[in-house]
């Protein structure tokens, strides 16, 4: 059973950082992607970001590009989602997910709120 526990989330000011995380636990992730999904008050779920665990290769939305990292560190199974230079337009539920790619996850946090005042 794999779990994922996001953190992270809060209020923050236009242009200002975050920084969320997502640990996992549960089995191994060697040949998972992991990635950061939100979902906006009235809106679809969409993708934000996402890094293979096994090479560490990285894919991103329009909109997170240039501004969004996703860093992870092997030790502690934590992905991150590192926000910066946000957007009144972020505001969002953020969820952590876990699978054999992004149209395929297969495991879901919680979810963490990110609020981004203007």
């Amino acid at each position: 059973q794999v779990q994922l526990v996001e953190s992270g989330g809060g209020l923050v000011q236009t242009g200002g950082s975050l920084r969320l995380s997502c640990a996992a636990s549960g089995r191994t992730f060697s040949r998972y992607v992991m990635g950061w999904f939100r979902r906006a008050p009235g809106k679809e779920r969409e993708f934000v970001a996402a890094i293979s665990w096994s090479d560490s290769s990285t894919s991103y939305s329009d909109s997170a590009k240039g501004r969004f990292t996703i860093p992870r560190d092997n030790a502690k199974s934590t992905v991150y989602l590192e926000m910066n230079s946000l957007k009144p337009e972020d505001t969002a539920v953020y969820y952590c997910a876990s699978g054999l790619g992004t149209a395929t996850m297969s495991h879901w946090g919680q979810g963490t709120q990110v609020t981004v005042s203007s």
